[in-house]
């Protein structure tokens, strides 16, 4: 069996990085890995080769749920007509960061 037809049956994992003045995860690519120590080891060797990031995570793409740009108006339209989860009936302190 070629290296080819092997790593066509590895999954795809995407790959998030958080850089040394960031705070979040930023989604920087994905890569085929035969598990998961793998697919962090090659995602360290292929998204930080110039010391870019201070964490990585790596996720299997399959076991990702997440919307589509169609389920839009459906999805988030119900959050509309709950006023309390708007912030303008709370009084952020000064004193706290990133808000």
């Amino acid at each position: 069996m070629s290296d080819n037809t092997i790593r066509g049956n590895w999954p795809l994992y995407e790959v998030f990085v958080r850089g040394k003045r960031g705070l979040n995860h930023v989604h920087v690519g994905s890569l085929h890995a035969a598990d998961d120590e793998m697919a962090l080891r090659h995602a360290r060797d292929v998204y930080t080769r110039r010391n870019e990031g201070v964490s990585i995570w790596v996720m299997r793409s399959d076991l990702i749920l997440a919307t589509s740009p169609s389920e839009k108006d459906p999805f988030f339209a119900p959050s509309g007509d709950k006023v309390y989860r708007h912030p303008t009936f709370y009084d952020i302190p000064d004193n706290v960061p990133h808000m």
